[in-house]
């Protein structure tokens, strides 16, 4: 584990701070919605309307800021075909693409060890005498 863990230090360190390119990358993937998102394309291009009936719980606002972040970012290509009514698809880019893997293991570390986090949480809030906010 000492190994592991130095590793990771050394890879987030920059100088006196975090590394800006860590910082700026977990900005933008590191929000619930833009994990749904990219989740969600993983099978193939969606209509703006499909997308938020399949994630569920998400307003038509922050589905349009989140999928205008992923685009700036070069991680959802957006295409509008001219047609009545128009019709504009969404899918994911090779570097949309690329963040699957990772986001499958954080997934798949999260089904494992949620069972975990929730015995934490209520050890925590048992002793502190808090009450669980999330």
């Amino acid at each position: 584990m000492g190994g592991t863990h130095t590793d990771v230090r050394t890879g987030i360190a920059h100088g006196s701070g975090v590394c800006p390119a860590i910082t700026d990358t977990l900005s933008r993937i590191g929000d619930k919605w833009t994990v749904l998102i990219v989740g969600t394309l993983r099978d193939g291009p969606m209509r703006y309307s499909e997308l938020g009936r399949a994630i569920g719980g998400i307003s038509q606002r922050m589905l349009t800021l989140t999928l205008k972040g992923l685009e700036r970012d070069g991680l959802v290509s957006r295409t509008v075909y001219p047609s009545v009514p128009p019709r504009v698809d969404y899918e994911l880019t090779e570097l949309g693409r690329l963040l699957l893997a990772p986001l499958h293991a954080l997934f798949q570390w999260a089904v494992a060890y949620q069972p975990t986090m929730l015995e934490a949480r209520e050890r925590y809030d048992n002793k502190s005498g808090a009450t669980s906010s999330q």
